[in-house]
């Protein structure tokens, strides 16, 4: 299941091409689409989110928004089990992403002279879950925790309805847990234009987060100007670098653990060891059979799954280097040590016993991660990403009575009059 390649027949171009080209379905057609629920719901309001939520969810609404006895119902139809495990990962989301919080700063440069930068949360943020089969309840804590954390005055959540009218319970446990403000009934590219221009009963944000297919992915990116989103994500992706004394039966939980995601999933195994790789390919058999994605996970390994052998370490980080991906494995003696060679990585996971899911779900880090290669120049989502930055400065008159006939000098060579007299007639 997953094809083998030796570090010097690797033509890195075509590799990069490749594991880009996953996320290449029938665009245009889902942008006419979407840009024709984006319109309608920028012109019909409320009437247009109702109208898609009967044709897409087959469900008639009559209110949009999720009461707090609906909320709280959903706690009778969740096991306890669940309500303490995401107690405990919010607090571990929280302790993390307080770390990220940014002052501001002052700096003289001399008398009458000061500047510096003043740091404020957005004002009110969009949260899109899905729902159904495709419903993340730690979704919700990955993206409402930081924004709670950066001062964000209001988080308003959208989420589908289910067949009986409601919204999953196990996502309304979450939201509740974690604080957001409002939740409505509302899914799909529909959602995404309530939240960018507004409807009667929901109001525009500043941004727009959380994941979705791919009528959401293209609608976020159609409003994006309008509101900010935090990224255009594409499909799930791992690479794991092992070593020799790696266990190939962690290797395989560990692939199969993002190809169960999706038949788009991107499943790679970059190693320095041909008999490690050997002994992966019998543990997927083994394993994949236990497994109720089986299906897609197949799918995805014969596909996008690769495992690639180097001669060093060295190598194997070069290649991840160059891949970028969104989950980074260094099952490794040591891996503290390799973590300064790593450039490029959405989210690294050191040593045999901390898989993807650790990240995932419990420990701390956030799961919003870049994928196809936008690791780059991508950050994962974070506080940053819920605050803005104002710029600042002060000149006394005697400040400008000292610089002033600089300034003019530069507004003048630039031939731009009018600046340099805004400074001229304080000088006068």
């Amino acid at each position: 299941m997953l094809k083998l390649l030796e570090f010097n027949e690797i033509n890195k171009r075509d590799l990069i091409i490749e594991l880009q080209r996953r996320e290449e379905v029938e665009q245009s057609k889902v942008i006419d689409i979407v840009t024709e629920i984006l319109s309608k719901v920028k012109n019909e309001g409320d009437k247009a989110l109702i109208n898609f939520t009967k044709e897409f969810d087959k469900v008639e609404l009559k209110d949009l928004e999720v009461s707090q006895k609906e909320l709280e119902e959903c706690f009778n139809k969740v096991e306890e089990e669940f309500i303490k495990a995401l107690q405990e990962a919010k607090i571990n989301i929280e302790d993390y992403h307080k770390k990220q919080k940014q002052s501001g700063f002052i700096i003289t440069k001399e008398m009458g002279v000061y500047l510096g930068q003043k740091i404020s949360p957005l004002e009110n943020v969009g949260v899109y879950v899905p729902g159904g089969t495709a419903a993340y309840p730690s979704s919700v804590l990955m993206n409402v925790i930081p924004a709670k954390v950066a001062g964000v005055n209001e988080i308003i959540m959208l989420t589908p309805p289910d067949k009986n009218g409601g919204i999953n319970p196990y996502i309304g446990v979450a939201a509740k847990i974690v604080g957001v403000n409002k939740i409505y009934k509302v899914g799909g590219a529909q959602a995404i234009g309530a939240l960018a221009y507004g409807t009667e009963t929901i109001k525009k944000v500043d941004k727009i987060v959380g994941p979705g297919n791919i009528f959401v992915a293209i609608a976020k990116k159609l409003v994006f100007g309008n509101v900010d989103i935090d990224m255009i994500a594409g499909p799930s992706e791992i690479l794991i670098i092992a070593d020799e004394k790696s266990n190939p039966k962690f290797i395989a939980a560990d692939l199969m653990s993002q190809a169960e995601h999706d038949e788009l999933a991107s499943s790679i195994l970059v190693t320095t060891s041909k008999k490690l790789y050997e002994g992966v390919v019998k543990e997927l058999e083994i394993q994949i059979k236990n497994l109720e994605r089986e299906k897609v996970i197949r799918k995805s390994l014969e596909c996008f799954g690769k495992t690639i052998i180097c001669n060093d370490i060295k190598e194997c980080i070069d290649i991840s280097n160059l891949i970028a991906p969104e989950h980074l494995e260094l099952m490794v003696d040591n891996p503290m040590e390799y973590l300064g060679e790593v450039k490029n990585a959405g989210s690294i996971f050191l040593g045999r016993y901390c898989p993807e899911p650790v990240g995932d779900y419990f420990g701390g880090t956030n799961h919003v991660l870049p994928t196809n290669g936008t690791a780059r120049f991508f950050s994962p989502l974070s506080v940053d990403s819920f605050i803005k930055k104002s710029s600042f400065i002060y000149y006394s008159k005697e400040a400008i009575e000292k610089n002033g006939d600089r300034i003019i000098t530069l507004a003048n060579r630039e031939g731009l009059t009018a600046h340099a007299n805004s400074v001229k007639v304080r000088l006068e």
